[in-house]
């Protein structure tokens, strides 16, 4: 690396059904007017990075080459997945949904974030340097470092996304899977903060605990016997009919349903052949259960399940409200927001086996963490 190049990972996959992940050296960027250079030291490796990273690859197959200092690494992609993927076969492609860094350079209009840390999710974040426009950048507070402001975009929004989609859709109160994530983890302090009902759900003990430390009431485990009789329970006392769901696959976003109607009709007025008549909705938003989505039809008819991502959430609720909530990130990125990694590692140990294995399970509390500049 020198003052006229930039170190970037790249992901491609061959027409041979080959991923292959690698280390390219570009020319330096240079920003234009409303532009700024940044300097990138923390971009996370969240499970929506993954799909592009790795995508539908067998890790299993995984292969490292290369050097110590540029290592590639190769995956086979089954043939029957290689379909979906024909969109991008021989593509060169950028990763890293977000970042922060320090600004060292700036077109016209934007000399005032020389200096200053900003977070932003403009992809392309695993790179030494990166231009983007200013106006998509977040300044942080004065202390904040990279790595704290790193996660500033995808966790915390999502999060606050759930709450404003419950107040969009009439909601007053919310269902959370994989809770002992980052991400779960400020959807809890969130919800503490704002006074809304949250029934969290874990499959481990200690992340029972962990989630009670933070000040979580309901918090059910999906491993125990009792895990239908909590949940219910837990939704009768709380009325939450809104649930987003992290595995999206198996058995569980039609649990929740049940539980949800059955909760209803604890506290309905009469039978009706139909089911309760409150509305029941889950939202799936991740994709940890690459199983089918399995259905037991036993709550009713007033019920519906859907995707759910930020980018159309963000245009539907407009301009002032996003940059509200960008704001309330910034000024809680140290608490509401902190981020919590397993490991930090450079560009090239993030492409090394051992970190691959790690990172690829998207197992809670194992989150990586690159700094480019390292």
């Amino acid at each position: 690396m020198n003052e006229e190049t930039s170190k970037e990972l790249r992901t491609r996959i061959t027409a041979e059904g080959k991923l292959v992940m690698s280390l390219e050296t570009v020319p330096m960027p240079k920003p234009k007017d409303d532009e700024v250079l940044i300097r990138v030291e923390a971009s996370p490796i969240n499970p929506s990075d993954l799909g592009l990273l790795i995508g539908p690859a067998d890790v299993a197959t995984l292969q490292v080459g290369g050097t110590d200092e540029f290592p590639v690494v190769t995956m086979n992609v089954p043939e029957n997945m290689m379909k979906m993927v024909s969109a991008r076969v021989d593509l060169s492609l950028p990763a890293g949904n977000e970042g922060a860094g320090i600004v060292v350079a700036a077109g016209a209009n934007a000399e005032s974030l020389i200096g200053k840390t900003v977070g932003v999710a403009g992809g392309g974040m695993y790179s030494q340097y990166r231009c983007v426009a200013a106006s998509n950048c977040l300044v942080m507070h004065e202390g904040t470092t990279p790595a704290e402001g790193a996660s500033c975009f995808v966790n915390p929004l999502t999060a606050l996304g759930m709450v404003e989609t419950m107040k969009l859709e009439n909601h007053t109160g919310l269902v959370h899977t994989a809770a002992a994530s980052n991400l779960g983890q400020m959807l809890v302090k969130i919800c503490l903060n704002d006074d809304v009902p949250l029934v969290n759900i874990v499959r481990r003990s200690e992340h029972v605990e962990l989630l009670k430390s933070l000040g979580a009431r309901y918090v059910c485990n999906s491993s125990e016997s009792d895990f239908m009789e909590e949940l219910i329970q837990a939704l009768v006392e709380t009325g939450a009919t809104l649930g987003f769901d992290a595995t999206g696959g198996g058995k569980l976003t039609g649990q929740i349903l049940t539980a949800m109607e059955v909760a209803a009709n604890k506290t309905a007025g009469g039978f009706s052949r139909y089911g309760s008549t409150i509305h029941k909705q889950v939202y799936i938003y991740g994709g940890l259960d690459r199983n089918p989505t399995v259905l037991n039809r036993a709550f009713g008819m007033a019920w519906g399940i859907g995707g759910w991502l930020l980018t159309p959430f963000i245009q539907r609720v407009g301009g002032e409200k996003f940059e509200e909530l960008r704001q309330r990130v910034a000024d809680e990125i140290k608490t509401t927001f902190a981020s919590r990694y397993t490991k930090e590692v450079s560009l090239a140990e993030a492409l090394q086996a051992e970190s691959i294995n790690v990172y690829a399970k998207q197992a809670t509390g194992e989150k990586y963490l690159i700094n480019p500049s390292r």
